[in-house]
């Protein structure tokens, strides 16, 4: 109870939307329902004077909901508000529209009925607690609703940009399994290899860097390549592809050249053309 409410009960657009349902769900009821037999008093009027004269007791009714909610705004400016003065402030809305009600019933009675104010004071505190309580509790839950969906995609929004401004690294085991580095895939250029051992070519600091590894290419091939832009081009060769500037065709054949200062030029081997242009036309749409 001492605890602060949701800041989102007394916005001002709410607020607003909460006082405009209000005043449309009282009138519905007032006209529906007939809360105290209040056709009943006076029998000789049509159903269209019947809604005209309601729609004033509510619109009057509803003025003290305005004030209060004016009061509530004003407070919430300079004090943090709390569940006990949030309920104390609804309380008050109720004892006043039930007082405003009952004034109205007391002196509009029906002709030759003389009825007990205070059994009238009680009815109409049972008939203006539903009238405010429950379009309250659905514009609580609304807004509560609303609330969660907004923060939720405030954190889709913040994980998309964290996945975006993410950077894929690859990770190098050895043949053991152990890892022995691992690179920024943009910064990765190719990897050539000789017998049993790969050496890894790749940027760090806008400088060309290799490290050399006891791994098979073809264990490199069958693992990394699959979900990346690395492709095997060569039976001692696997390129990023994302690295790749040109490649040119030649009678010797066609060569990768990459994105990269004193690095060579790459052969792409018939043995892995078809496999390795299926991906290249993938990455160069």
């Amino acid at each position: 109870m001492n605890s602060k409410i949701p800041s989102y009960l007394y916005e001002r657009s709410n607020i607003n939307r909460l006082i405009l349902f209000t005043a449309i769900f009282a009138l519905l009821f007032i006209n529906i329902f007939q809360p105290f037999n209040s056709r009943g008093w006076y029998p000789n009027i049509t159903d269209f004077k019947y809604f005209f004269f309601s729609s004033l007791i509510i619109l009057t009714g509803m003025l003290v909901v305005v004030v209060s909610r004016i009061i509530m705004l004003r407070f919430s400016k300079t004090h943090e508000l709390l569940y006990w003065q949030f309920g104390l402030f609804i309380l008050v809305e109720v004892l006043s529209m039930s007082l405003f009600y009952t004034l109205f019933a007391k002196f509009f009675p029906r002709i030759g009925t003389e009825r007990d104010i205070y059994e009238v004071f009680l009815q109409s505190a049972k008939n203006t607690a539903w009238v405010l309580l429950l379009p309250y509790s659905i514009l609580w839950l609304y807004f509560s609703w609303r609330e969660k969906n907004i923060m939720l995609e405030k954190l889709a929004i913040e994980e998309n940009k964290t996945e975006i401004n993410k950077k894929p690294m690859i990770a190098f085991p050895d043949e053991k399994g152990e890892i022995k580095i691992s690179i920024v895939l943009e910064n990765l250029l190719y990897v050539d290899s000789a017998d049993n051992y790969a050496t890894i070519h790749y940027l760090n600091k806008s400088k060309l860097s290799h490290y050399l590894i006891r791994n098979s290419l073809k264990w490199m091939d069958e693992n990394l390549t699959k979900n990346s832009s690395l492709v095997r081009c060569h039976r001692s060769y696997i390129v990023n592809l994302d690295k790749v500037k040109v490649l040119r065709k030649t009678k010797e054949g066609i060569f990768l050249e990459m994105d990269a200062i004193n690095t060579p030029d790459i052969p792409v081997s018939k043995t892995y053309y078809e496999k390795f242009m299926a991906k290249f036309s993938q990455y160069s749409v």
